[in-house]
């Protein structure tokens, strides 16, 4: 689990002109806190602080510690409005992720040997991710940063489907606990491609020019 560390202050105004303000005037990012036994919080974090965190895939599948006017909460991100056309988060949403709570998070998911994969290169297959992330429910102590899936073994045709990867310890499979096997990945021939070659037509065979009365 990665270590992220956020600092915050409480925002008392809102509003829709105030946080024009923070953003254009101040380079901060209004946000929100909630969850856990404690009110919704509004805060405010520097854009610069927060756009650099979000570079890091881990970021979105670790428990951050967010300091608050000094005081420290661990948190997960939960939801990020971003500007459509300029490179800047409008919003962010953090969930608290104190001890006994249970949270519901997508966590990436980590393709190795690849280039090594039986069904392409022996196969002359091609991957095909049907999914690059898992929504994973556990506490706060057993989210995992990622959740790794070998493909060194996978030949042509094969799916590996959700119920064929091992969950960390301490954590659930949401779509398995709603009895959905979903597919992860597939190695497939590439489209076009022919399974086998024709064989060639015999040119003395029957019907041929010699092969009348």
């Amino acid at each position: 689990m990665s270590d992220f560390h956020l600092s915050a202050q409480s925002r008392e105004e809102a509003g829709k002109g105030s946080s024009r303000r923070l953003r254009r005037l101040e380079g901060l990012v209004p946000a929100i806190v909630y969850g856990g036994n404690s009110s919704p919080r509004s805060v405010q974090l520097a854009h610069k602080d927060l756009k650099r965190a979000l570079e890091e895939q881990s970021f979105y599948s670790s428990v951050i510690t967010l300091d608050i006017d000094g005081k420290e909460e661990p948190v997960i991100l939960k939801a990020l409005q971003r500007h459509p056309a300029r490179p800047l988060v409008l919003h962010a949403d953090f969930q608290r992720a104190t001890a006994g709570t249970v949270l519901k998070v997508n966590v990436p998911v980590h393709f190795l040997n690849e280039t090594n994969c039986k069904g392409v290169k022996l196969q002359g297959g091609v991957i095909h991710h049907d999914s690059v992330e898992i929504e994973v429910s556990c506490s706060p102590k057993d989210l995992p940063e990622f959740i790794e899936v070998d493909l060194g073994e996978i030949e042509l045709d094969q799916v590996i489907h959700l119920s064929d990867i091992k969950a960390p310890k301490g954590v659930t499979f949401i779509a398995l606990s709603h009895d959905s096997d979903l597919p992860i990945v597939s190695i497939h021939k590439a489209k076009g491609a022919s399974a086998d070659p024709e064989p060639e037509a015999d040119a003395a065979g029957e019907g041929g020019p010699e092969g009348g009365e």
